[in-house]
């Protein structure tokens, strides 16, 4: 069965030029379903946070997360210099937090609520569906990215708030629990 005949075209990633379509690659990994994540840490003046969808769990035993940063993110540093961070996993209503930590050159902690982690210090916001907390355990050049490798020491969970989700270039809700069969 082709792409064609199941609904979907099919190109390749690098035309014979080498030319990229970083567009086209965009739109491809947008169509992936992804939760929204504020990773927080501590900086030399208060608190640090920046919004990140690559966030994944990558072992149970030992118990390890990852998430990537953009190498020109301005958080980076703190990150790299306090090594201890909180991923916290947004919920529905907390689209705006995910604008607000996403720009640069503001004070993105103005109204936010949040509390030192029990394990390891670093900012936990108030009213997110989960949490996981950690230290760095190393970090991996890739790309335009910086993957961080987190060794989890706390978690946490709001069974009964909805995750926020980002799909196409959209916030989305998932809808009272519907599962399928």
């Amino acid at each position: 069965m082709t792409g064609a005949t199941m609904g979907f075209t099919q190109s390749a990633l690098a035309a014979p030029s080498g030319v990229f379509d970083p567009r086209e690659y965009r739109d491809v990994m947008g169509a992936f379903p992804s939760g929204v994540t504020v990773v927080a840490t501590h900086g030399p003046d208060g608190p640090v946070g920046f919004t990140c969808q690559s966030f994944a769990s990558v072992s149970l035993d030992p118990p390890l997360v990852s998430f990537a940063a953009t190498r020109t993110s301005q958080s980076i540093a703190a990150v790299r210099e306090h090594g201890r961070v909180v991923v916290n996993v947004l919920s529905a209503e907390q689209q705006h937090l995910s604008g607000q930590f996403a720009r640069s050159g503001t004070d993105k902690w103005a109204g936010v609520d949040w509390e030192p982690d029990e394990t390891n210090g670093a900012p936990r916001l108030h009213g997110v569906t989960s949490w996981v907390a950690g230290e760095i355990e190393r970090e991996i050049e890739a790309g335009d990215h910086v993957i961080f490798l987190v060794r989890v020491s706390g978690i946490g969970a709001h069974a009964d708030r909805e995750p926020l989700v980002f799909l196409r270039s959209v916030y989305r809700e998932l809808t009272g629990g519907d599962r399928l069969p």
